[in-house]
């Protein structure tokens, strides 16, 4: 078969896999007494940290060698390990970022998000003393809820730094810093305190849009 040099250039550019991503900052904006300026701004630079990090190892992962890759040591496992690392501590920040930092917040009773988590947990208050909870026994890391898209319901997860006990099939509704960065220079070691603040300053609008569209995904995976 004869191709002409247009559709050559088509096939060949077709034909090119590249595993690169480029993850873009996201600005946030923060404005509460209960967490400093200073504090805020540390973590938002580390949270850059993260995002560089994963875009450098993303253009690496296109040219490593994988004809010997193993499980106990190789360049393709470091980086493949170190990608979802900083993945994960990209998005859980800004997931983070996203849904606090609201000094009026207030959740209606006829919302989604209350009668999603009042019926999964069976009341509203048994889902912030779980959430809490979850808060206190990361070591280091993260309290999520999530939407578990095998049960179709809202679970709360305790996560380790970005990738220890992450559900597989979740959707985060609700995601929490618990890092000691996030809280120390406001809070020293009192993860409790800190955690009892930020539920105070939950944008709840934000978390709402994410359960409709939670919703929505249960509607695609019953089909």
């Amino acid at each position: 078969m004869i191709f002409n040099d247009k559709i050559k250039g088509v096939i060949k550019d077709t034909l090119k896999i590249n595993e690169a991503l480029n993850a873009q900052e996201k600005k946030f904006v923060f404005n509460s007494d209960l967490l400093s300026n200073d504090n805020f701004q540390n973590h938002v630079e580390l949270y850059q940290g993260y995002l560089k990090n994963f875009n450098e190892i993303s253009a690496k992962l296109d040219t490593v060698d994988k004809s010997n890759v193993n499980c106990n040591h190789s360049d393709y496992r470091t980086l493949k390990l170190d990608e979802t690392f900083n993945m994960n501590g990209v998005y859980l920040h800004e997931l983070y970022f996203a849904n606090i930092g609201d000094p009026y917040s207030e959740i209606k009773m006829d919302s989604l998000a209350y009668m999603r988590l009042s019926r999964d947990f069976g009341s509203f208050d048994n889902w912030q003393k779980d959430f809490m909870a979850c808060a206190s026994a990361s070591q280091c890391g993260w309290a999520m809820t999530y939407l578990n898209t095998f049960t179709q319901t809202y679970m709360n997860a305790a996560i380790d730094l970005h990738t220890n006990n992450v559900p597989v099939g979740s959707y985060p509704v609700i995601v929490l810093d618990v890092w000691q960065h996030a809280y120390y220079r406001d809070y020293l070691k009192d993860v409790d305190t800190y955690t009892r603040a930020m539920m105070k300053l939950l944008k709840w609008p934000v978390i709402e849009e994410r359960i409709r569209k939670a919703d929505k995904l249960i509607q695609v995976i019953r089909g």
